[in-house]
């Protein structure tokens, strides 16, 4: 007796024209198509439209053995290999990121009473759901760990922890000191006598952007330059000078020019920096302060696990700060699960669960946290100035969190911070011209270039990467002042160095492609003496995340 599974097949396939080569193989062939229906749960149907899907593209009129083991290798094998359909998997999704108290309470004896009503495929998106890197119920989920409540797997269907992160070595070493860290015990207040605020008048919200005009680029361009100007024939005590317009390094130079046609230097004027904000006399040393600052990407760039960034939170409620500057990229754009959108939750439905993470996470401790953008934050506004995050606070955390613009010109207890997530040292190094007799190193001649031209960016043209609008960049990427601490986070080394009284600090990145990166840790005071080159910076650290 025929088998009906042959005969439903042989019914589609000679609609087609399709027929077995041998009347003799027909009962194994049989046998072989009941076999493929019932190992990938095929109706005859479906089974006979894949043939002839796959017939088709090999120009095959008749059926063997070898045809079908074939088709089973090429077809059937990978279709079962891929993972669950985006409409199953963006309904689980949904609801692993957005952790309510009644959905985190489901029993698991439900869970399992759920599984007897569910297809095979929902089973097996569920299975991938509980990983055995994260085998919690979702019972546990509704405590105030931030290792609890920060689920990757709700958003990453491929949420696996670094290898290489979680076997690193030297956790917690110091890589460069500045200073007097003798003694110093890294231990804050946890904000219990800070005040942190923007200084000046900082870009707080969006704007419009995509609209410049070449003519009022020029205008900012040309008045910079004017200034700059004005402020070196002051300082040198230049009766007058001809002005050449180009958008560089901006410097005086004397010389002679006798046939109008070139210019022979005798002698350089270079940029002078800022003066100093005039603190307050004060009668007794200030109350100290501990600063951390750690700059992303948050996470390993061969996992989406967030790893690097729960660690960093177990620092701060150990250590205490009393302020915490946290810089971007929170969710990288150069990550390859971002870049190949491998995410069931969208970029800001992630970015919020960060957020959440870290707010909560370090509420206990107290310390005052600071978020600054960053170009490389996927979901976040693609421009120079940007502007500050979007995030709704609850009403306890808003006088403790406070997010800014990038650049931003920060004031904690009378000392001033100046902050840029841009790796503006790496985009300058790769410009830079210089004498290989100056006595200064690269770092420290980037650095004096950043605080004599009196911007955050005193690059031009930009890098490709970066997209300025000039009619914003004048007023909020300007330095006011001379900062007492400059914070410029870039892929090259770590650093802390004094230039030109300014203790700037490259504190590295929270990660290193797969292994961990480094933070830094400042203790700032103003002291009461009356010296005006005494730096507020007393000690700083980089240290091993």
């Amino acid at each position: 007796m025929a088998s009906p599974v042959l005969e439903a097949v042989k019914g589609e396939l000679k609609m087609f024209g399709l027929d077995f080569a041998e009347e003799e193989e027909e009962p194994a062939l049989a046998e072989k198509l009941e076999e493929l229906c019932l190992l990938h749960r095929m109706k005859e149907t479906e089974l006979a439209e894949e043939l002839i899907a796959f017939a088709a593209t090999k120009g095959t009129v008749s059926l063997t053995a070898n045809f079908l083991l074939d088709f089973q290798y090429n077809v059937l094998n990978k279709q079962s290999v891929k993972p669950p359909v985006k409409k199953e998997t963006h309904s689980s999704g949904t609801k692993e990121t957005d952790i309510v108290p009644g959905q985190a309470d489901l029993d698991e004896d439900d869970e399992d009473l759920l599984d007897a009503y569910t297809s095979p495929s929902k089973a097996t998106q569920k299975q991938e759901i509980k990983t055995p890197e994260n085998p919690r119920s979702k019972r546990t989920l509704s405590t105030r760990s931030p290792h609890l409540a920060f689920s990757p797997n709700s958003f990453s269907p491929s949420a696996t922890p670094s290898q290489k992160y979680s076997s690193r070595s030297h956790r917690g070493e110091v890589v460069t000191s500045f200073g007097s860290v003798q003694g110093t015990s890294w231990s804050g207040n946890g904000g219990l006598k800070t005040t942190v605020a923007p200084f000046g008048e900082p870009l707080t919200k969006p704007y419009k952007f995509m609209f410049q005009d070449l003519m009022e680029n020029r205008d900012v361009l040309s008045y910079k330059i004017e200034e700059l100007g004005e402020a070196l024939k002051e300082h040198y005590k230049i009766e007058e000078f001809s002005s050449l317009t180009i958008p560089v390094q901006v410097v005086v130079m004397e010389g002679i020019n006798s046939t109008g046609k070139q210019f022979f230097a005798s002698k350089l004027y270079e940029g002078v920096p800022l003066p100093f904000l005039k603190p307050p006399e004060l009668d007794e040393d200030s109350e100290p302060q501990m600063v951390l600052v750690a700059c992303g990407p948050y996470t390993t760039s061969d996992s989406i696990t967030y790893d690097p960034m729960l660690d960093l939170i177990n620092v701060i409620n150990k250590d205490k700060p009393d302020v915490c500057i946290l810089l971007g990229p929170f969710l990288d754009a150069k990550h390859k699960q971002v870049e190949d959108c491998q995410f069931t939750s969208s970029f800001e439905d992630i970015f919020k669960l960060c957020m959440k993470t870290i707010i909560e996470g370090t509420r206990s401790a107290g310390s005052r946290l600071v978020i600054v953008p960053s170009l490389r934050d996927v979901h976040h506004f693609y421009i120079y100035p940007q502007p500050p995050f979007s995030y709704d606070l609850s009403k306890e955390d808003e006088k403790r969190v406070l997010f800014v613009s990038d650049p931003c010109t920060l004031e904690i207890n009378g000392v001033l911070l100046g902050l840029t997530s841009v790796d503006l040292l790496f985009h300058m190094g790769s410009e830079e011209i210089s004498s290989s007799s100056s006595v200064l190193d690269r770092f420290s001649r980037i650095l004096k270039h950043i605080l004599t031209q009196r911007s955050y960016y005193p690059l031009y043209p930009p890098a490709e990467e970066m997209n300025i609008d000039y009619e914003h960049f004048y007023p909020y990427a300007s330095l006011p002042v001379m900062p007492d601490v400059l914070v410029t986070p870039s892929d090259l080394k770590y650093f802390i160095k004094d230039i030109l009284h300014c203790v700037c600090v490259n504190p590295g990145r929270l990660t290193k492609g797969h292994v961990g990166g480094t933070y830094g840790r400042l203790w700032l005071q103003r002291k009461a003496s009356r010296e005006e080159c005494q730096n507020p910076c007393v000690s700083a650290q980089v240290v091993r995340i």
